[in-house]
């Protein structure tokens, strides 16, 4: 069970300072905001303001958010209206959930180029299918996708992946009629899986030539374009995982799932069980503490 009042933004206020110098060459600034940000979310760093009852009068102070999307405290707002948003553009079709994964080995160079591999990631994924459905001996139809990028998994360990939300179906190379997919089938997750593999392998590579991706620590190594290429080696025998299968409770219950992931981070307040380190429990006492629920700012839960 969590511990009671525990937050991420208590471990980073004891333990950020030290973390921030001790590793200073390797952290990026976006990483650095963010806790910073996570510290000051809802104290008088960051100021506060009058909420007033329309009903009673009643007055209280609250003090202001961070609004920054890795605060566990924020943005609840913005993923339910995320997922209204969405919702509402969903068509009268089937709907298709697929999932694009990249083995372990290109999760540690996506590890170190987040922003580069994450891109590749996506646009291997997106060209696969439409590709592949644009094919006459599978769909043959313009399709269009939703894409959520998730990069971890419920281990919490780095795991990146794209899950798409498809309609099943698309439209005709005349723009005149709608072409449906087989009942129940959306695309060969083989022909899926091995296009997917040489997109992404194709456009690594060509991000390696450029000097665009970078290597440090136990994999400086890599930088080093033999060394790279046997890395990648292992890769060609590899079976990628993609995943494809009609959600049964239909297309709102994959986007109520990818919403979550939108707006939101992997260590969450109730995550955690307890604060210490390694010479034994540190105890919360003296530690800045959250506000109660009555003093939120409203919309941010």
């Amino acid at each position: 069970m969590p511990r009671e009042g525990l937050e991420v933004a208590d471990v980073f206020r004891r333990f950020g300072p030290a973390f921030r110098e001790q590793h200073d060459a390797s952290l990026s600034g976006a990483r650095r905001r963010a806790m910073i940000a996570i510290e000051s979310c809802r104290t008088a760093a960051l100021g506060g303001h009058v909420e007033r009852c329309g009903a009673c009068g009643h007055q209280r102070i609250a003090y202001d958010s961070c609004r920054n999307r890795n605060c566990p405290k924020c943005q609840g707002l913005a993923r339910a209206q995320w997922i209204a948003d969405r919702q509402a553009e969903l068509l009268d079709v089937p709907y298709f959930h697929v999932v694009f994964t990249v083995p372990t080995v290109i999760g540690v160079i996506a590890f170190q180029n987040q922003t580069v591999i994450y891109d590749i990631l996506f646009r291997a994924a997106s060209e696969t299918l439409r590709t592949i459905a644009a094919d006459p001996e599978h769909l043959g139809a313009e399709i269009g996708f939703l894409g959520v990028l998730h990069t971890w998994g419920q281990n919490l360990l780095h795991h990146p992946h794209i899950h798409f939300l498809v309609p099943g179906g698309g439209i005709a190379p005349d723009d005149k009629r709608w072409i449906a997919c087989r009942r129940g089938f959306f695309l060969p997750v083989r022909v899926l899986s091995r296009m997917f593999r040489g997109r992404f392998m194709h456009y690594l590579e060509q991000a390696f030539r450029a000097g665009e991706l970078d290597f440090f620590s136990a994999h400086r190594h890599l930088n080093e374009p033999a060394a790279f290429l046997r890395y990648l080696a292992p890769v060609w025998d590899t079976e990628w995982v993609v995943y494809t299968k009609r959600p049964f409770a239909g297309p709102a219950q994959v986007l109520e799932y990818v919403g979550r992931y939108t707006h939101r981070v992997a260590i969450s307040n109730n995550r955690l069980v307890s604060h210490g380190q390694r010479q034994g429990s540190v105890p919360l006492e003296g530690l800045p503490r959250r506000q109660s629920p009555e003093n939120h700012a409203p919309g941010c839960q």
